[in-house]
Order: C-alpha cells, then sequence, then structure tokens
C-alpha cells in the first residue's frame, strides 16, 4: 500500500500551494518526530511519505492508498477537513495523537480508524486490518509501549524539508512524566508515569547524528540517575543540544553541571506562574516562586540558556498580571517567553473542572491554541485576559529588549548561546508583527478628560504598536 502521513496546520502558518514560501518561523519548528517514528513503524512491505502543511502543501490528489493524520485540539478542525476531503477521494483516513487519544469519540466521527494511545503495537495491526478488509474503528493500546522496541524515526523523510526546521535531528530518551499537573495533556496522554528508553540505544542513535541535536522528552531529567548516564556518556560525543525539563534541575548541581558538559546550550523550563496559590491550584506547587530568581541564575551560570514557558488567566491572576511578569521577566536571567493563555485541553482534569463550572465560554477547537480566551477568567474579564496577554507578549519581544537580553547573556552564554537567543526572540518578534499582535495593558485605562488628551493617549498607543 502507499501510505501518506499529515501533519495539519494552523490557517496562519499553513502553506497552500508549492509557489508559497512558508512563513519565516524555522526556530519554532522542530523535527516531526511523531510522524517520522510513525513511519518508521509502517512495515517495509509499503511505500510511506509524510507531508508537514507548516512547510509543504497537502496534495489532496496524491495517489495513495491510506493517510494517517496526527494532530492536537487546535488542530482537530483542520484534521477533520483533510480527512472528509481525502474520504470523498475514497482514501481511508486513521486519526492519531493527542486529541484522538483523549477525545476518541469525537474523532471517530471523522476518520474511518482512531488509535488511542501510542502507537507502537497499534499502527502495524491497522495496516494489517485494512489489507484484510477487517478494519476497526477504535485501536487502543492494552499496556504500556515497550520503548525498547521502539525504531528510529525515518529522519531521511525529511530531506527534503530539512532546511525549514530549526533541527531535523530530534530523539526522545523517554516519555511522559510523573507530575499530575491539571493543565497538561501530556500528564494525561501518558497517565502520569515516564518510562526511559534503553540508554545504549539513545547512545547508538546520537553517535549517527551531527553536532546539533534536540531532546523532545517531556521531562529530559524525569529519571536523575538515568539522566546522569546519559550526561556521562554523551560528553566525549561533543554534541550540543537544547530540550526541556523541570526547573528542579537548579536544585542539583552536580546534574546540572553534568548538562553543561554533556552540551546542553538550552532548557525549555515551565515557570507557569508567579503565584503560589495558581500552582496549588494546578498542581504544580513544586515550582516555588520565591526559589525562581535563585534557580535561573544557577541555571545561567552553569552556562545554559533558558525559554520559559508562562500562563496567564490562572485564577489568582487579574489585570495586572501582565505588567507584574514583564517586570518578573525583566530581572531574571530568562532569554526567551512562550506566553500560553490558560487553555483547558479536553480530556485533562483542568477541562472537566472548567466545564462543570460552566467557565468554558468558546468551544471552537481551533481556538484552542494557547493563544486565544476560551475561558471566563476569574478576576478580570476575557477581554483584558487576550488583550494583556497579547501586550505582553508584543512589549517582551520589543527590539530594544531583545538586544538588551542578548548582550545581557553574552559572558555566561557564550556567543553561539546569544546567537541562538538572538536568532529565537526574532522569529518571536516576526511572528508577532506578521500576525498583528500589540494589544493593551488591562492595567492601565484609557484617560478621560478634554480631547487633546484623548488625542495624545491614542498617539501614545500608535507609537507604541510601531516600535513592535
Amino acid at each position: 500500500m502507499k501510505i501518506l502521513l499529515v501533519l495539519p496546520a494552523a490557517e496562519s502558518c499553513r502553506v497552500t500551494s508549492p509557489l508559497v514560501q512558508p512563513p519565516r518561523r524555522r526556530m519554532l519548528r522542530f523535527s516531526i518526530l511523531p510522524l517520522t517514528t510513525v513511519a518508521a513503524l509502517t512495515p517495509a512491505e509499503h511505500a510511506v511519505a509524510i507531508c508537514d502543511e507548516n512547510v509543504q502543501p497537502v496534495d489532496m490528489d496524491a495517489e495513495v492508498d491510506v493517510v494517517g493524520i496526527s494532530f492536537m485540539t487546535a488542530l482537530a478542525p483542520r484534521a477533520y477537513e483533510l480527512a472528509r476531503a481525502f474520504r470523498a477521494r475514497g482514501r481511508i483516513v486513521v486519526a492519531g495523537g493527542y486529541h484522538p487519544t483523549l477525545c476518541p469519540d469525537d474523532a471517530a466521527k471523522h476518520f474511518d480508524a482512531v488509535v488511542v494511545g501510542e502507537a507502537e503495537g497499534l499502527w502495524p495491526k491497522v495496516l494489517a486490518d485494512i489489507q484484510a478488509g477487517t478494519l476497526k474503528p477504535i485501536y487502543r493500546a492494552t499496556a504500556p509501549v515497550d520503548l525498547s522496541k521502539s525504531p528510529p524515526p525515518r529522519r531521511d523523510l525529511m530531506t527534503p524539508i530539512a532546511r525549514y526546521y530549526a533541527t531535523s535531528n530530534a530523539l526522545q530518551t523517554g516519555r511522559g512524566c510523573i507530575h499530575s499537573c491539571a493543565y497538561c495533556s501530556i500528564a494525561a496522554f501518558h497517565h502520569q508515569k515516564h518510562r526511559s528508553r534503553p540508554l545504549p540505544r539513545v547512545f547508538a542513535e546520537l553517535k549517527r547524528l551531527p553536532r546539533w541535536v534536540m531532546f523532545v522528552d517531556d521531562n529530559i531529567i524525569a529519571d536523575p540517575d538515568y539522566a546522569r548516564r546519559l550526561f556521562r556518556a554523551m560528553i566525549p560525543l561533543r554534541k550540543h543540544w537544547i530540550s526541556q525539563c523541570s526547573i528542579k534541575i537548579a536544585d542539583d548541581p552536580d546534574l546540572l553541571r553534568l548538562a553543561r558538559r554533556a552540551g546542553c546550550v538550552g532548557l525549555f523550563i515551565g515557570v507557569e506562574s508567579l503565584s503560589p496559590q495558581n500552582l496549588a491550584d494546578v498542581g504544580k506547587d513544586f515550582n516555588q516562586p520565591a526559589r525562581y530568581l535563585t534557580r535561573l541564575r544557577a541555571i545561567r551560570r552553569a552556562g545554559i540558556g533558558v525559554q520559559a514557558g508562562v500562563i496567564v488567566g490562572l485564577d489568582s491572576d487579574g489585570p495586572e498580571v501582565f505588567q507584574n511578569t514583564l517586570a518578573f521577566l525583566q530581572q531574571c536571567p530568562i532569554d526567551a517567553l512562550q506566553l500560553n493563555i490558560l487553555t483547558p485541553l479536553p480530556g485533562t482534569p483542568l477541562y472537566q473542572r472548567y466545564l462543570d463550572a460552566g467557565r468554558i465560554i468558546d468551544h471552537d477547537w481551533a481556538h484552542y491554541d494557547f493563544f486565544h480566551t476560551v475561558i471566563e477568567p476569574k478576576r478580570m474579564t476575557a477581554a483584558q485576559l487576550q488583550s494583556g496577554a497579547e501586550w505582553l507578549y508584543a512589549q517582551y519581544y520589543r527590539l530594544d529588549r531583545i538586544l538588551l537580553r542578548a548582550l545581557r547573556a553574552l559572558p555566561r552564554l557564550g556567543i553561539v548561546g546569544a546567537v541562538l537567543l538572538w536568532r529565537l526572540n526574532m522569529t518571536y518578534r516576526y511572528d508577532n508583527r506578521r500576525l498583528g499582535i500589540v494589544g493593551r495593558n488591562p492595567a492601565r485605562t484609557q484617560p478621560t478628560g478634554n480631547w487633546w488628551n484623548t488625542l495624545v493617549w491614542t498617539f501614545g498607543r500608535w507609537a507604541t504598536a510601531r516600535m513592535f
């Protein structure tokens, strides 16, 4: 059989024609590991191709027998649109990924079959059943996947499009997370469990890759002893790498030093909130905001950059949260920001909590992208949350602030780290400008008074927007 594996894209990022160049977002694109892993799981008797809509158009008339579509919640409407189009052309269409796993009944209405859980053990069975004419509507994993049997991804399939990604050399040392953060689809998908791949298999894969790699683990230090063995083994390889992990890496100086000696140049860390109450409400109170500054400085001293994940719109957040967060980000050695408007993803405990309380105000899955307000906040209006989040993003990625961050990072992160910081920041700035993100600080109100004051205030807003 001929098989096409598709990653759908949001409308703002989608490539619809071979004549259209993808948006200049290379630093925000990472190797499409789910597709290349499923491709590796495909028996050799089948021909397989991949398509990432972020960088190439989907050929609806492709001469294929089976189409597999992997997607998260925000991309469900586009995935359903693609499924309808392919089914109308007589193709068998199979869904997989986070949204189909957490909302199988929703996905099943649009697909011939739905894979619930990890693809290992299920995808070959789906293909065998298609050939036998016995395809089932739902395929569920009955036990956790043995990661020792998961093959290396088919990176060769990325060769024609590799130039559009920060790196095509991505791999995993493990999957899942032991924490139970209420908002996290990773915790829901993996049932608050973490599993590591056999270290010899990881090391063998690493040795075949170029110098720059990315670990797409959910938390690369989830098993600290495993992480120590990995980092020690990596030191002679002289790799440069990035990953994501808990802020608790700063509490283990030996592990932090080993990570840097192993070639770590940057980590994504979920800071989430400055409010202890907010963190307690979502089950992430181990972050301990009172220790943020000390911990982040320890990571910087080790020579490792930090991209912080921050959530706004939690229940303790009022209109002042945006300017307070900006002040904190400017004070701390944080090199880049991924800002998320609180979005209860279906299948998570947080979604059920907000649904039961009647606080979900938008049920359009396309808006569950962390950039749209889909909830009724507790201490501000939905409009204030939306505008304030956009203001914070635009302010953080102001050109003068990007330049200051790069210069400030240079002594500890070196030229390589500072250049990476600059490129990542400028990509976020480009994205903000492309999407017209400006916003307004809801903690400041428009002045009342005569027409002159109003004119001055309006001009000030226009001038500020031009700086972005």
